[in-house]
């Protein structure tokens, strides 16, 4: 568990919000800003989503169809076992475990890549198939949703290997590792955003 000392409040919160009242929150705040900034991004596609899916039922019943349901399901796989990785990457730093925390974190930034490989892949058979934005609503609303999500996923695997060279200099320890902790939300985010994007593109018709 981190034992850093409660900070001082920045004065633009209730009281009540503060360390020494509400007990600590994990990461920091610009993580959770960044977090809440996510969340709210993709909670207007998922209502564009929703929006377009009662206006045009009948093509969006037939989208999931046309997609590759098995990248979907590798993919989903593949950052389930990420959240594992990492999660464990935060057991071990709280252990002062630096060689393992690294090891898993490598799994992690692997399973990231992987992640794009897949998604690249599946773009480019959409691409063959004649499958662009222009296609139908549907493609629309799908590459907006996985393409989004391709970014953030890529640019959250940048992260991860920042954190493996912070790891490496002795940067966190079992005291302090709220910057490998604010990095495990973040990714926490990211695969949950990806759990509600599958259904909705490769499941429900």
């Amino acid at each position: 568990m981190n034992s850093e000392p409660p900070k001082a409040p920045l004065g633009i919160f209730p009281r009540s919000w503060s360390e020494q009242r509400a007990g600590r929150i994990p990461g920091n705040i610009p993580i959770w800003v960044g977090i809440l900034s996510e969340l709210t991004e993709f909670g207007i596609f998922f209502v564009a989503y929703f929006i377009a899916k009662y206006h045009y039922p009948e093509v969006f019943s037939q989208g999931p169809q046309s997609v590759s349901t098995l990248a979907g399901v590798t993919n989903t796989l593949i950052l389930l076992s990420s959240s594992y990785f990492i999660a464990k990457a935060m057991i071990n730093i709280r252990l002062d475990n630096r060689a393992k925390c690294e090891v898993y974190l490598w799994l992690t930034l692997a399973c990231g890549c992987l992640y794009l490989l897949v998604k690249s892949g599946e773009f480019y058979w959409n691409h063959q198939q004649g499958f662009r934005t222009s296609s139908s609503e549907f493609f629309t609303v799908y590459y907006y949703m996985t393409f989004n999500h391709f970014l953030h996923v890529g640019w959250a695997a940048c992260a991860v290997l920042w954190v493996i060279f912070r790891v490496r200099r002795g940067a966190y320890s079992a005291k302090q590792h709220s910057g490998l902790e604010a990095l495990a939300m973040y990714w926490h985010t990211i695969d949950l955003m990806w759990i509600l994007i599958f259904p909705l593109l490769y499941v429900l018709r």
